[in-house]
């Protein structure tokens, strides 16, 4: 008679345990989902801070904002996404707003400190560059260090700023672009030149230090194309750059000889070059 009563003991609980499986199992499952959307979504910021275009991005931060408001990581891709579409003013009171939480860092606070730079509020800047302790050692600190100590034409200080920024990265084009161009702005075009020349060993591609650094040789008077990688536009473009140069010092004869060039080289019709021309000629 007891054996009726003990198979139904552990047939109840048998079904017990089955039934604790299964809630266990909902829970994992649908923790696996919501893990899985998060890394999803990170992977999709992350494209869009980067690739996307910035109008775009700050329409996906903004939508991603009113679904899950207190994400941090959000709040951040919406103030970078603002910056890229230029729009300084909205990126700079989202940065505001993510330093007054508790889980702001300093990088968020150099962050701002880029806005402001880009904005040309070169007083903000500075003043929330004098908020990070002296401990924060970063490549991004020294880098608006010395853009700002640029700004003041502490020229020491910045030139200090610059060669402890490049020491911090693998990849400082960007950087000596900044310390060449600020180099030529002091009337040191060969110094630009020989910073230039170093950010194109680092990125081949950067047409920025390209064009800044037939800047420099126009301005020692040194008009040949320097031995650097470049597509045929690209050649034509900086011939145009070497030429308006030229001009620009009163020396008409190889600014002449210079646009032709450019004009000859376009592998599509070079209008501004021509007009150029055109307007020398006559």
């Amino acid at each position: 008679m007891r054996h009726p009563v003990l198979l139904a003991l552990c047939l109840t609980g048998t079904l017990g345990l089955t039934a604790c499986q299964q809630g266990v199992s909902r829970n994992q499952a649908d923790r696996a989902v919501a893990d899985a959307a998060e890394v999803d979504q990170s992977n999709l910021s992350e494209i869009m801070v980067s690739v996307a275009d910035p109008v775009e991005a700050v329409t996906y931060f903004r939508n991603a904002l009113t679904v899950t408001p207190d994400r941090i990581d959000l709040k951040r891709g919406l103030a970078k996404s603002l910056a890229r579409a230029r729009l300084y003013t909205e990126a700079k009171s989202v940065m505001t707003d993510i330093l007054a939480l508790p889980e702001a860092t300093n990088d968020d606070r150099l962050m701002l400190v880029d806005v402001m730079i880009r904005d040309n509020d070169w007083a903000g800047a500075e003043a929330e560059l004098a908020k990070i302790p002296p401990t924060v050692e970063t490549y991004e600190r020294y880098r608006l260090e010395a853009l700002v100590a640029d700004s003041k034409r502490q020229w020491p200080k910045a030139d200090s700023f610059y060669e402890i920024a490049v020491g911090l990265t693998s990849k400082p084009q960007g950087v000596l672009n900044n310390w060449g161009f600020s180099k030529l702005t002091r009337g040191d075009a060969a110094g630009a030149e020989k910073l230039f020349i170093q950010a194109l060993t680092y990125d081949p591609t950067m047409f920025t230090a390209k064009n800044n650094l037939v800047l420099a040789r126009a301005a020692q008077r040194k008009y040949d194309m320097p031995v650097i990688k470049m597509t045929q536009d690209e050649r034509a473009q900086l011939l145009y750059t070497a030429g308006l140069a030229a001009v620009k010092q009163g020396d008409i004869s190889n600014g002449k000889q210079l646009l032709q060039q450019a004009v000859d080289t376009s592998p599509t019709y070079f209008e501004a070059a021509s007009r150029s021309l055109n307007a020398l000629e006559g």
